[in-house]
């Protein structure tokens, strides 16, 4: 079994041609839980496969590292985008992934055959707590959430996956070790969430650390940088052109009718799984 490993900023993935269908669903979750591991494997923070679409030119679908499934990654469907052109699945420079959290036109910046970033439409935030999952009505922005024992002002939304965005004053001393994951199994979020801690450095700039479900801190999250820009915005704290510097490196966020994001993607090796 042929497979890229890939990252966006640091957010690596297994990538694996699955369009014949050698991988059954019932065996993709403990895959990627034994690929992922570190250690022991290739190592990444996640595995994703291609599948033929009947909606659009390809399907991604996405697996953490704990084997749970997301409904979408940012970052992956950059690295996907790139593997689908450089390996001729798809010669256009204009595409639609489907996924879990609905179709994301793709464009890509080609260089003598090379894709050397991608834009991805992103689609429109959901604030609706129902809509996220979020237990509650209405919505949450800028609401308390009780964790260990302190109110946390926090503001959720979903971008195709829940996020739950918290502004601090600094985000390199802030525990998001401690208080991470606490935040991602918390009882208001019945599937779940992502957690992004948010420094504010302009009205255009913000420094974003991502506790990503199912993976831990990673280097950077297309999708969590979309929803920080997304809160900060709707916040009153940044305007619609934003650059979002993770671990890892810069997006481009852009927020119009629908979100967009811009960012590289990158191959580091070619294997084989035995």
């Amino acid at each position: 079994m042929q497979f890229w490993k890939m990252h966006g900023l640091g957010n690596d993935f297994i990538i694996i041609d699955n369009r014949d269908g050698k991988i059954a669903d019932a065996e993709a979750g403990d895959l990627a839980r034994r690929l992922c591991e570190r250690n022991l494997s290739v190592g990444a923070d996640g595995l994703l496969m291609i599948s033929n679409s009947s909606m659009a030119d390809m399907k991604m679908r996405v697996f953490n590292s704990d084997g749970s499934e997301a409904e979408m990654c940012g970052n992956g469907v950059r690295c996907f985008a790139k593997y689908c052109y450089e390996n001729h699945i798809i010669k256009k420079t204009e595409f639609v992934v489907d996924t879990l959290a609905g179709s994301k036109k793709v464009w890509l910046a080609v260089k003598n055959d090379d894709v050397e970033a991608v834009k991805v439409d992103m689609g429109v935030p959901e604030w609706e707590r129902r809509r996220i999952p979020m237990l509650g009505e209405s919505t949450c922005v800028d609401c308390d959430l009780r964790v260990a024992e302190t109110n946390y002002k926090v503001t959720c939304l979903s971008m195709g996956n829940p996020h739950c965005v918290i502004l601090v004053d600094n985000v390199d001393e802030f525990p998001i070790e401690r208080i991470g994951p606490i935040i991602e199994s918390h009882e208001s979020f019945p599937n779940r969430t992502n957690v992004e801690f948010v420094q504010i450095l302009g009205r255009d700039k913000l420094k974003v650390r991502v506790w990503e479900r199912g993976c831990g801190e990673t280097l950077a999250c297309g999708t969590g940088a979309c929803a920080s820009a997304a809160a900060a915005n709707r916040l009153g704290r940044v305007s619609t052109i934003v650059k979002v510097h993770l671990k890892g490196g810069q997006l481009l966020v852009e927020l119009a009718e629908h979100v967009l994001m811009t960012g590289p993607a990158e191959k580091v090796f070619e294997g084989k799984l035995f």
